[in-house]
C-alpha cells in the first residue's frame, strides 16, 4: 500500500522505516506470490499494473477493517499519552488557534506535542487519507466525501487599516475601495484570497495591489506602517487590534461567509487520540475561549 501510495521505492522505505532493498524483497515475494509484476518502473515513477489495481480496493478495505478494529481497543489517556499528532493549518489559523490549544494541552496533556505544517489545499485530502496528518484547520475547499467536517466558526471579510490613516470616514464606499492600495496575500494553503478575489472580481472592482506576499504574518505589519490595505476576517483582525492600532471597517459589497472548519478522514475516526484532540479543539470554539468571547 505504501509503494501504491507514494510510486516511489526509496520513500516507500523511508515510511516503513525499512532499506530499500528490504522493500524490494518483500516487492519481489508478492510478485512471485501474484505471478505478477504489480509495479513497473517508469522515467518518474513505479506505476501498478492492472492486477495491482484489481487488488488495491479489497486490500485496502481490509487494512482499514483491520485499522480501525485495533483502534476500538486502544485506549488515549490525556495524562500520561506520549503522542505527536499532525495539523495542517495556515499562518492565519495558528495566530487563531495555537497560544490557547497549547496553553490547555500543557495542563491537561503534558507529553503530548504538535506537529504544525502548512500543506497546499490540493494535496490535503489526501495527506489525511494517508495519515500523514491528523487534523486539518481553516477555510478550505471541500475535501470531499471521506473527510468529516466540524463547524467552527462563521466569519466575515472586513477592511483593515492603521488608525493614523488618511482615510477618517466610518464606512467604505466602492469608490473607497478603488481608491486605497492592498497588501495581497497569495496562499495556496487557505481558501482566503480566492474567495475574496472572486467576490471584488464580481462587484467589478479591481484592486491596486501595492504588495503580494505567500503568508499572512507579514501582511499586517507592514499595514500598521503604510496607508496599504488588507482584506482579511474579522476574527483574525480582532485578534490583531486588542492594542487598539487599527481600523476595522465593514466592506460595501457582498462577499460569502467565512466557513473556518476542522477536517479530518473518516478512516480514523476510531483513533482515540485524535478523537479526544478533535474534541478539545472544538469545545474551545464553542465556549470561545480562545478569543475571550462567544464566537457560535
Amino acid at each position: 500500500m505504501v509503494i501504491w501510495e507514494h510510486r516511489n521505492l526509496t520513500i516507500a522505505a523511508e515510511r516503513l522505516h525499512l532499506s530499500q532493498p528490504a522493500v524490494s524483497h518483500a516487492l519481489r515475494r508478492l510478485r512471485d506470490v501474484f505471478d505478477d509484476p504489480l509495479f513497473v518502473r517508469t522515467a518518474t515513477s513505479m506505476e501498478p499494473t492492472d492486477a495491482a489495481i484489481r487488488l488495491h480496493g479489497p486490500i485496502e478495505h481490509a487494512l482499514t477493517i483491520i485499522q480501525s478494529a485495533l483502534m476500538m481497543f486502544s485506549n488515549f489517556e490525556p495524562k500520561t499519552a506520549d503522542r505527536t499528532f499532525r495539523i495542517s493549518m495556515s499562518d492565519m489559523s495558528q495566530l487563531y488557534v495555537l497560544p490557547t490549544v497549547m496553553e490547555v494541552l500543557a495542563r491537561e496533556a503534558p507529553k503530548v506535542r504538535l506537529d504544525v505544517r502548512q500543506m497546499p489545499i490540493e494535496q490535503l485530502a489526501m495527506a489525511l487519507r494517508k495519515g500523514d496528518v491528523d487534523i486539518a484547520i481553516g477555510y478550505l475547499v471541500e475535501l470531499g466525501e471521506e473527510c468529516i467536517y466540524e463547524n467552527l466558526l462563521d466569519d466575515e471579510f472586513i477592511c483593515l487599516l492603521r488608525n493614523g490613516h488618511p482615510f477618517q470616514e466610518n464606512e467604505l464606499s466602492v469608490q473607497d475601495l478603488l481608491a486605497l492600495r492592498y497588501v495581497d496575500v497569495s496562499s495556496n494553503i487557505t481558501g482566503h484570497g480566492l474567495t475574496a478575489d472572486a467576490a471584488f472580481g464580481k462587484a467589478g472592482i479591481a484592486r491596486e495591489i501595492a504588495l503580494k506576499v505567500p503568508n499572512f504574518t507579514i501582511a499586517p505589519k507592514i499595514v500598521a506602517n503604510t496607508d496599504l490595505a488588507l482584506i482579511l476576517p474579522r476574527a483574525i483582525a480582532m485578534q490583531l487590534n486588542r492594542d487598539q492600532r487599527y481600523r476595522l471597517l465593514s466592506l460595501p459589497i457582498e462577499l460569502p461567509s467565512i466557513s473556518v472548519g476542522l477536517y479530518c478522514h473518516s478512516r480514523f475516526l476510531s483513533d482515540a487520540g485524535i478523537t479526544w484532540l478533535r474534541g478539545l479543539i472544538i469545545s474551545l470554539f464553542a465556549s470561545g475561549s480562545h478569543t475571550g468571547v462567544h464566537i457560535k
